[in-house]
């Protein structure tokens, strides 16, 4: 009798979701952040035709050497890097990126880090993966924002995964000018020592933290993510993100 009640509260619950989701979708149709066409039950922020669409990197499938993976090589102890797709400004596929960041729309990261989790699980790619953290963002970004969008990407991931997450290990001090215009050398300059440990770090000897950010560029915020970390023995790094620019 009570397995029966339980069945039927399940029904009734699955059946009250998609009712309102159906209800919501005549009401305020929700749109494909990519295509702008509207998006069908079960869809979430870009629609399948999109999905197939978007440009993968497929770096999973060869994590230790591959050109993103490259750009950390003897700049941190790096042991696998991987985006999901290949980011090229005004594309369909940064409108992902743009919303993500500037439309306040955080739930596109935790279904995006979903999403990214999911098509690189059966590679093995979090295979002795200790811990997940996201790039943090400076106090006044985090003010104007509300949210860290690579938090958002982390806690996907997270879920998927089953791999523990903390937002709050590293600390970003500063921030002193948007990446996006600058070149490589003025990148690590402008990120240099900006993220310090909250602490002491003795928990961390020897674990294996994949660290994850939106964007890949030069790699340059990753490293001086990474470079907090310098005085922990063993400690070694994957990287994970969204999207990588392939200059």
């Amino acid at each position: 009798m009570r397995l029966e009640k339980e069945r039927a509260i399940n029904l009734f619950t699955r059946l009250f979701i998609y009712s309102s989701t159906r209800l919501l979708d005549f009401v305020a149709p929700r749109m494909c952040v990519m295509c702008g066409k509207r998006l069908s039950t079960g869809e979430e922020y870009v629609c399948g035709v999109c999905q197939l669409h978007i440009p993968r990197t497929f770096f999973h499938l060869k994590p230790l050497d591959n050109i993103m993976a490259q750009m950390f090589w003897g700049q941190m102890p790096i042991e696998r890097a991987t985006a999901m797709f290949l980011y090229q400004p005004q594309s369909n596929t940064s409108k992902i990126v743009y919303n993500l960041k500037y439309s306040h729309k955080p739930e596109i990261g935790i279904v995006m880090g979903r999403m990214m989790a999911n098509e690189v699980m059966a590679s093995g790619f979090f295979e002795g993966i200790d811990l997940i953290i996201p790039v943090p963002l400076a106090p006044n970004r985090m003010k104007q924002r509300g949210y860290n969008q690579s938090a958002m990407l982390t806690q996907g991931i997270s879920e998927i995964s089953g791999i523990e997450s903390n937002s709050h290990i590293v600390i970003r001090k500063g921030f002193k000018e948007s990446q996006t215009r600058l070149s490589r050398h003025s990148r690590m300059e402008n990120v240099n020592e900006q993220f310090v440990l909250a602490t002491d770090g003795g928990s961390l000897t020897d674990k294996h933290i994949l660290i994850v950010d939106d964007v890949a560029t030069t790699g340059a915020t990753v490293i001086a993510c990474a470079a907090a970390f310098k005085r922990i023995e063993g400690i070694r790094f994957s990287v994970m993100t969204l999207a990588f620019t392939h200059s």
